[in-house]
């Protein structure tokens, strides 16, 4: 046991710990100072686009407001209310039952190694395509000899799969932890309680025995999934209480939790999703070991919580990163918190960041294409859609909405036995409808007119942080038919996701040769062009709907500027693109679309489409080009759509057809427009030829 083989050590002073968090919050004040100071000699105002006035008044119809006129509430956790339930309800009864069975089974079969390195999770995907690898419970290299995904059925196990293979398991064991916490508290079996305090035990005892990784981390491979895990552990902790003695508990803090909260005070002082999940932890442990100095530190020091939800969602209650998966991921992170903060009393402390961060929730609500797709900027993992039910349903303690309720109540989870889900409102439960608007703030806009739906992310955030060379990039449905959008990424372990993913060629935008947006510098260096991604709203209107603007430094040497327009049931997009200097460039324009070209009479193969050219050119498949003067036209096939595809472009220009990747396994049609000159533009329209209504 860890308190016998440790029962020597002491715990360092209070004011030895006080003394050592007033340190780290003085460095990062003094940066704060730095930051303001700057600001105030350069003669801004306040950022604009980060105002967020009466948060709780946004989304009115998507929330539930309480007596008091608020929209959140404070989280309980009802433990006889919870055993009543058990013992009165047939189907409580069951899902008991089986989680006895599953937390058991566990504890029977699993135990984590001191020899085990987590790698990252990013790195479990398919060689063959960047897809995610199904994970087993069987230990790859010992149990199993492959791993395999859908389209990759017998994967090598190699030295970095086996990582990422222990970082899922790992994370899956803390997990498995709480829940037997959980039990050892609802049921009273000292089993339950034995064993995931043993496995703290084991934790805290080899902490320092596994190397520094990305960050200094040791459990995980980074930062962000030590501090993701560690609110588990913390969990773990608070339930034990009143089983463990506190010198037991002590010395958890000692060996594990104390070198964790050094690792998270130390990395990422910015804004950024990562940084929402550390100080979430951070805020956490310090309930759980009612610690109010290392309490303030999370939650008021510069980057702590206030200060990221006040920098990093915007004026339109999108997270500034721009990926709609980091709306969630940050939700998640901070609704644990508020969670925690409610059980411990101080939920109060946080109201404003609760109204604002329940908004991060419901606005891509209001950017949803006719089927529920969300567009996809940055770089997310594969498509989204919203509503996300099962993400409403979870996070319902905090954030109650009519969706969430409805869909909590049908499901048997911890959070609704310890915290029952009221009954939503009365009546069906409607959708905003979306309309064409400007997100001015996180520079991304709606083109709504009759069938037409076109999503446009004109500019990006000074934020190098999971940027792709996408601005100018559009996607369309018409109807329900998805004609083109944009994939996202692969997991960042793979080469797919530097070498294809984030590239121009990837999306649909102009490339001067072959290049997309320019790219900021990697590591620390500053990046001369942060500013100008933000880009120039030239125009938008409704009635017509149509909106234009300008990338002024799409790269260092050129300048590009997109209108995109809906007249009747033509969707009509224009493209120029200017470069500095008098010597002809390559300038082209690429194109995804979801459906099949009907006949390419005029194209020959070209096996050398990808010869000196950028390297995503040679994950496009089965190349053929033709040459054309002016103008050519496709008609694209998408079962119950015919769309008819009219490129336009001033004199001669090549056009190529290849198969292009989407979301993996997946595959799309891929258009390659080029002409050489030192101007020019592209005019490419969109309409139907046939479109049967029913299927």
């Amino acid at each position: 046991m860890l308190g016998m083989h440790n029962s020597k050590l002491q715990l360092p002073s209070n004011q030895r710990l006080i003394t050592r968090l007033e340190w780290i919050w003085r460095v990062y004040f003094c940066v704060g100072l730095v930051h303001i100071g700057v600001f105030a000699l350069q003669g801004n105002e306040p950022n604009m686009d980060l105002l967020k006035p009466d948060p709780e008044k946004a989304f009115p119809d998507l929330k539930i407001y309480d007596q008091s006129g608020r929209p959140y509430r404070f989280a309980r956790e009802d433990w006889p209310g919870a055993c009543q339930r058990i013992k009165t309800n047939r189907a409580w009864a069951d899902w008991l039952k089986a989680e006895l069975a599953a937390v058991q089974q566990w504890m029977n079969k699993h135990s984590d190694r001191v020899e085990w390195t987590a790698g990252w999770s990013h790195d479990f995907v398919s060689p063959k395509d960047g897809s995610q690898l199904d994970w087993t419970e069987k230990v790859p290299g010992e149990e199993i000899q492959f791993l395999s995904s859908p389209s990759d059925p017998q994967v090598e196990v190699t030295p970095k799969l086996k990582a990422a293979w222990v970082r899922i398991f790992r994370e899956k064991h803390a997990q498995m932890m709480e829940r037997a916490a959980r039990l050892y508290r609802l049921t009273g079996e000292e089993k339950f309680a034995a064993w995931a305090g043993g496995q703290l035990d084991f934790y805290a005892t080899n902490f320092l025995r596994w190397e520094p990784q990305r960050q200094g981390a040791r459990l995980f491979g980074q930062a962000l999934t030590e501090a993701v895990n560690l609110t588990t552990f913390a969990q773990v902790v608070r339930l034990l209480d009143g089983y463990i003695s506190p010198e037991r508990k002590a010395l958890w803090w000692t060996h594990l939790f104390e070198p964790e909260m050094q690792v998270l005070e130390t990395n990422f002082p910015t804004v950024v999703n990562v940084t929402c999940w550390l100080r979430s932890a951070m805020a956490q442990v310090a309930l759980v070991y009612s610690n109010d100095a290392l309490w303030h530190n999370a939650i008021d020091a510069p980057f702590g919580v206030r200060h990221q939800v006040r920098e990093g969602v915007t004026g339109d209650y999108l997270w500034i990163e721009q990926s709609l998966n980091y709306n969630n991921f940050v939700v998640e992170a901070l609704h644990s918190l508020f969670v925690t903060a409610s059980v411990y009393g101080r939920a109060n402390a946080l109201t404003n960041e609760m109204a604002i961060v329940q908004n991060l929730l419901l606005a891509p609500l209001y950017l949803r294409f006719p089927t529920g797709q969300l567009p996809n900027p940055s770089d997310t993992r594969g498509l989204l859609f919203a509503p996300d039910r099962k993400f409403f349903a979870r996070i319902y303690r905090v954030f109650p909405t009519p969706i969430g309720l409805a869909e909590a109540r049908s499901m048997h989870t911890w959070e609704t036995l310890l915290d029952p889900p009221s009954a939503p409102p009365a009546g069906s439960i409607q959708l905003p409808e979306v309309k064409s608007v400007n997100f001015a703030s996180s520079r991304m806009a709606v083109l709504r007119h009759g069938n037409w739906q076109v999503f446009f992310h004109y500019g990006q955030p000074p934020l190098k942080s999971h940027l792709q060379a996408e601005a100018l990039n559009f996607e369309a449905f018409y109807g329900e038919v998805d004609i083109t959008h944009d994939p996202g990424t692969v997991g960042y372990g793979s080469p797919l996701h530097s070498d294809y993913y984030v590239q121009g060629l990837n999306h649909n935008v102009p490339l001067i040769d072959g290049e997309g947006q320019e790219q900021p510098p990697k590591g620390r260096r500053p990046d001369p062009f942060a500013q100008a991604r933000a880009g120039n709203l030239i125009e938008f209107c409704t009635e017509p709907p149509r909106i234009t603007a300008e990338q002024p430094v799409y790269r260092s040497d050129a300048k590009a500027k997109r209108t995109l327009e809906i007249t009747g049931d033509r969707l009509t997009d224009t493209v120029s693109v200017s470069v500095n200097g008098a010597e002809p460039r390559k300038l082209g324009l690429a194109l995804h679309l979801q459906g099949k070209v009907s006949e390419l009479p005029t194209f020959k193969p070209d096996p050398d489409f990808a010869r000196n050219r950028p390297v995503p050119f040679i994950f496009w498949r089965d190349p053929v080009v033709a040459e054309f003067n002016g103008h050519a036209q496709f008609d694209v096939d998408y079962g119950i759509l015919t769309m008819r595809v009219r490129f336009h472009v001033p004199g001669r220009f090549r056009l190529w057809h290849a198969s292009s990747p989407d979301v993996p396994p997946k595959r799309r049609t891929g258009f390659y427009i080029e002409t050489v000159g030192t101007n020019t533009t592209f005019i490419t329209t969109f309409e139907p030829v046939r479109h049967d209504s029913a299927q």
